[in-house]
């Protein structure tokens, strides 16, 4: 086989793979030979149907087969051999190829259209300037932290008086005439909580009741809603909008949502046992945390930055935009020309990014080893969690749970590329200058309102 090529500019070239008989025909008789002792054909016993017959029913497909495998390993080693840093894959010429017929043809051409990525080196150094935001850690988060922590894991408790916030339980029962209406809607466990009236009037009704006290009111005009009133109705919302009555309301139960007291015991709970023994140490652990999270927060916004800078710093690279295009369309069916054009911009930034932290990466001899994947994995573990407010989760634990996350392929690629570049951010950051500012949560929440807008 023999593989020419022929630079259009800077960005594009051709390949022409000159393909004879004698590079694929051992390889198509192989083939043969295998189907000749797998086919199944009336008249012939298996292994002893002439080759020729197989030939004529399966020549062309099995060579068309053969041919095919042939170019995409001769491509990949072309690419290989010469180093080539290809932009997409490989697409077949849309002008100059000529026909091709497997049924008549010994020696073939195949013409392909390559994209090859700009040469460039990207440089830094202190001249080069990036801000980098240091969120401030208020005394206000760990207070709202600790009440979310003290709320968490409180506890549902039993009165005998009710405050707005209670959830009470009782039956209710239509009335009439200020008497029980037999035939009218009897509900027993009837659930309402006084918080969510929105009739004032209505509300007061309720307040300092005690267990076993009744109360009349109107469910029309204490809710306003016809889904809340069909839900303490036990009704569809066209039946319970009908019902206009006073309802009697005898309480049967309050129970109470307390929240935790900061002790020893909600301390164990947060964080394990032994790990903060004092409300002192409890404050700075959720300090710690929230450090640890603004943290990741401030690397999160200086990786948008360090993006942002160096595109524009090498805005003025060349691409093929419009092969680009037509591998984009080519790789993704579902995809119409107007949303390639519209998608584009976005596309290429995300491809001169990409470009730019490879250069980075070898530059600076970042490697990426399995441990480096497997903590990502229990970063990652550690935060879905947190989400579900389980702080100090045992290592193993998390360990096990990040071991499943990397049975899966993709979930191994993600995380690759999020190090990868974690640590190209890392080089960016110690060689460049930081321009270092402090911010509230509040400010530092803006900045991305204003990029959204």
């Amino acid at each position: 086989m023999n593989i020419v090529r022929k630079d259009l500019d800077n960005n594009t070239a051709q390949l022409r793979l000159h393909i004879e008989k004698a590079d694929y025909a051992e390889k198509v008789n192989k083939a043969l030979r295998n189907y000749r002792q797998k086919a199944n054909i009336p008249g012939f016993r298996p292994g002893h149907v002439p080759l020729g017959l197989i030939q004529r029913m399966y020549g062309k497909a099995v060579l068309a087969e053969e041919i095919n495998q042939l170019i995409g390993d001769a491509l990949s080693n072309y690419v290989q051999e010469n180093k080539l840093q290809l932009l997409g894959e490989a697409l077949p010429n849309e002008s100059e190829q000529g026909e091709i017929d497997f049924g008549t043809q010994e020696d073939f051409e195949f013409i392909f259209d390559i994209a090859l990525a700009p040469e460039f080196e990207v440089e830094m150094n202190k001249k080069d300037t990036i801000n980098y935001y240091n969120i401030e850690a208020s005394d206000v988060m760990v207070e709202n932290q600790m009440k979310a922590y003290t709320g968490r894991y409180g506890k549902y408790t039993q009165e005998e008086e009710a405050q707005e916030k209670d959830m009470l339980k009782g039956q209710l029962l239509e009335l009439k005439d200020g008497k029980i209406n037999e035939a009218g809607v009897k509900v027993e466990n009837a659930v309402l909580t006084p918080a969510y009236i929105k009739d004032e009037e209505q509300k007061k009704l309720f307040d300092k009741v005690k267990k076993g006290d009744i109360v009349v009111f109107n469910p029309q005009k204490a809710f306003g809603d016809k889904a809340e009133v069909a839900s303490l109705l036990n009704l569809s919302k066209d039946a319970a909008q009908e019902i206009q009555s006073d309802f009697q309301y005898s309480i049967q139960s309050i129970t109470r949502y307390v929240e935790a007291e900061v002790n020893q015991e909600l301390f164990d709970k947060v964080y394990g046992e032994g790990v903060v023994k004092s409300e002192e140490e409890f404050r700075e652990k959720i300090r710690e945390n929230i450090v640890e999270n603004l943290t990741a927060d401030s690397n999160y916004k200086f990786g948008i930055d360090a993006r942002a800078f160096f595109l524009k710093k090498y805005e003025n690279l060349s691409f093929p935009d419009d092969f680009l295009k037509r591998w984009v369309l080519a790789s993704n069916k579902n995809m119409t020309s107007e949303q390639v054009e519209e998608n584009y911009p976005q596309m290429l930034a995300d491809l001169k990014w990409h470009l730019i932290k490879d250069k980075l990466a070898k530059a600076n001899e970042v490697k990426v080893e399995f441990d480096d994947v497997k903590e990502q994995a229990k970063k990652l573990a550690k935060a879905q969690f947190a989400q579900y407010g389980i702080i100090g989760m045992d290592d193993n634990v998390i360990s096990n749970y990040a071991d499943d996350m990397l049975k899966r392929e993709e979930t191994v690629k993600s995380l690759f590329e999020k190090v990868a570049e974690e640590k190209v951010l890392e080089v960016i950051k110690t060689t460049v200058k930081l321009t270092n500012k402090t911010v509230s949560i509040d400010e530092f929440n803006k900045m991305f309102e204003a990029e959204s807008h």
